[in-house]
C-alpha cells in the first residue's frame, strides 16, 4: 500500500497528503481533514500547517515525479498489460487474466468490472482507469499478492487526463475505435490520438497487438514497438473462417503458415476479435497451441456481456453495449439465432456524446421490431433533455418511453410470444442507476430474475 495520497478521505497515520487542483474540487480545501486523519506531511501550493509542509509551484507535478522515484523500480516486479479501445476492453480484460490465472501466471485486472486478483473481486472501482494515487496503490496490491501479471483497462480520458502518465506499460492491445465521448473529445482524431497515447507508453520493443481491421489502427503500428497484428485482413495474425453458434463459436485463423482451429463458448463475431488478442499475447509467451487452444475453450464472458436468460421458448439478454458499433453488433448477434421477433428495451446517458444518441436510437429502430426508451444513469441531465435527443433518431412508429427501468423491463418481457427475443441494454453488470448524487441500486438481470421468480419455465446459461 501506498503512503502517498490525493483523497483525504483515505488518508491513514503517517501518509503525505498531496493537495491537487482540479476543475470541481480544490485539495487544498481538504488539507485538514488529511491532517485529522494522520497525514505526517502536506505537499501544496500554499499554505502552512500544523504538520511538516512543503510548498512546491505544481503539485500534480511534483505528485507524478515522487510515485515514479518512489514506486516505479518496485513495479518491474510485475508485467503490465494496457487495453484500450472504444468496445471490448472489459471483455478481453476479463479472459487475458482468466486464461493467465488457468496457465499458471498468477494475475490481477482493473477496469470496469472493478479490481480483480485471480478470480476474486477485491473491490469496486469508480472509474475505468483510477486515479494515479489510487492506481499506484492497485498496482502495489498486485505485486504484494505475488501477481506477475497485471491487464488494465485506458479509457481514453485517463489517458489524457495524465492518470498513467508516470507508468510504462509492457504490452499494449488496441481492439477497435468507434463513435464514442465525442462530448469530451469533440473529434474523432483527438478521440483516437487519445487512445494512441497507450502506444507511445511501451517499453522499448513493447509489444503492440492491433487489430487490422479497424480503419484507425495505422495510429497504433508505431516504429520501435513490437508490432504484430490480428484481423480478417492481411495480418500476423489472419482470421480466415468462422461458424458461429447459439452457444459456441469456432474459428481459424493462421500465423507462420500453421493453421489453427477454435472452439469458443463465446458467441458472435465480435467476440473473436475479443478473444484473438488473448490467443496472441499467450502464444507470445511460448505456451504451447495444444494448451493455449485448450484454455481457449473454457473462457467465458464476464457478467452482463451478452448474458442470457432463458423463458419459455424466448430469451432476454443483458448487455452493456451502450455506442452505436456495439448496438449493431449485438443485435446482429442476436438475429443469429432468434427466429422470432426483437425486441430492445435501452437508454442513453446523461451528461456525455449527445450526438451519438438519435444515432443509436436510428439503429435500434430499423434493427428491431420494437423498442422501448427508458433510463440509463441521469447524472445532472434531465431524462427529457436524452429522451428528446434520442427521438430524433426514431425512423418508424414502433417504440414506447417508459422512463422507469423495472417497468420498461417488465413491458418489454410482457411483448415476447414465441421464440423472441428481449435485449436489455446499456447497463450490463451494472448495479446501481446514477442520478446526480444518488446510487440507486438496480441491476437488469436481478430485476429480470426477480420478475421470473415464480416461473418455472426458464433457466438461465
Amino acid at each position: 500500500m501506498i503512503t502517498i495520497k490525493t483523497d483525504s478521505r483515505k488518508v491513514n497515520p503517517g501518509d503525505t497528503f498531496v493537495a491537487l487542483r482540479g476543475i470541481r474540487t480544490d485539495g487544498h480545501d481538504y488539507i485538514e481533514k488529511a491532517i485529522q486523519n494522520g497525514a505526517k506531511k502536506i505537499v501544496c501550493e500554499e499554505g502552512n500547517y500544523a504538520v511538516s509542509t512543503l510548498v512546491v509551484p505544481d503539485t500534480r507535478t511534483y505528485l507524478n515525479q515522487i510515485l515514479k522515484e518512489t514506486y516505479n523500480q518496485e513495479f518491474e516486479k510485475i508485467k503490465i498489460i494496457g487495453v484500450t479501445g472504444t468496445n471490448g476492453k472489459t471483455t478481453v480484460t476479463h479472459l487475458l487474466r482468466t486464461a493467465l490465472n488457468k496457465l499458471g501466471y498468477k494475475s490481477a485486472s482493473l477496469g470496469t468490472l472493478g479490481f480483480y486478483i485471480d478470480d476474486k473481486i477485491v473491490e469496486e472501482l469508480a472509474n475505468t482507469t483510477p486515479d494515479l494515487c489510487d492506481l499506484y496503490d492497485l498496482i502495489s496490491k498486485a505485486i504484494d499478492a505475488g501477481c506477475k501479471y497485471l491487464v488494465m483497462e485506458l479509457s481514453s480520458h485517463s489517458l489524457v487526463n495524465g492518470r498513467v502518465e508516470t507508468l510504462e506499460f509492457d504490452h499494449a492491445i488496441f481492439t477497435n475505435v468507434t463513435q464514442d465521448h465525442l462530448d469530451y473529445h469533440v473529434t474523432m482524431e483527438n478521440y483516437v490520438l487519445a487512445k494512441q497515447q497507450l502506444f507511445k507508453k511501451l517499453k522499448p520493443n513493447g509489444l503492440a497487438i492491433v487489430n487490422i481491421d479497424d480503419d484507425a489502427s495505422p495510429n497504433f503500428l508505431l516504429p520501435g514497438n513490437h508490432n504484430i497484428t490480428y484481423g480478417y485482413k492481411k495480418a500476423d495474425f489472419q482470421i480466415l473462417e468462422e461458424k458461429l453458434g447459439e452457444k459456441e463459436t469456432t474459428f481459424t485463423f493462421s500465423y507462420q503458415g500453421d493453421k489453427y482451429q477454435v472452439y469458443s463458448k463465446l458467441i458472435g463475431k465480435y467476440n473473436i476479435y475479443n478473444l484473438m488478442p488473448v490467443l496472441i499475447f499467450l502464444l507470445s509467451l511460448g505456451i504451447e497451441p495444444v494448451l493455449m487452444l485448450k484454455v481457449a475453450s473454457t473462457l467465458t464472458l464476464p457478467n452482463g456481456r451478452f448474458d442470457v436468460i432463458f423463458y419459455k421458448s424466448n430469451k432476454i439478454i443483458v448487455d452493456y453495449a451502450h455506442t452505436p458499433d456495439a448496438l449493431i453488433k449485438v443485435i446482429e448477434t442476436a438475429r443469429l439465432f432468434v427466429e422470432g421477433k426483437i425486441y430492445v428495451v435501452f437508454g442513453c446517458t446523461g451528461e456525455r456524446d449527445r450526438a451519438k444518441r438519435p444515432i443509436m436510437t436510428k439503429i435500434v429502430s430499423e434493427m428491431a421490431e420494437k423498442f422501448i426508451i427508458t433510463e440509463d444513469d441521469l447524472h445532472y441531465e434531465d431524462f427529457e433533455q436524452i429522451k428528446n435527443d434520442m427521438l430524433l433518431g426514431v425512423t418508424k412508429e414502433n417504440y414506447e418511453v417508459i422512463m422507469d427501468r423495472k417497468e420498461a423491463i417488465i413491458k418489454g418481457i410482457s411483448y415476447l410470444k414465441e421464440k423472441d427475443a428481449l435485449l436489455i441494454l446499456g447497463k450490463g453488470h451494472e448495479d446501481m442507476i446514477l442520478v446526480r448524487e444518488k446510487k440507486i441500486p438496480f441491476n437488469d438481470k436481478e430485476t429480470v430474475l426477480s420478475y421470473l421468480q415464480n416461473d418455472l419455465k426458464y433457466k438461465t446459461q
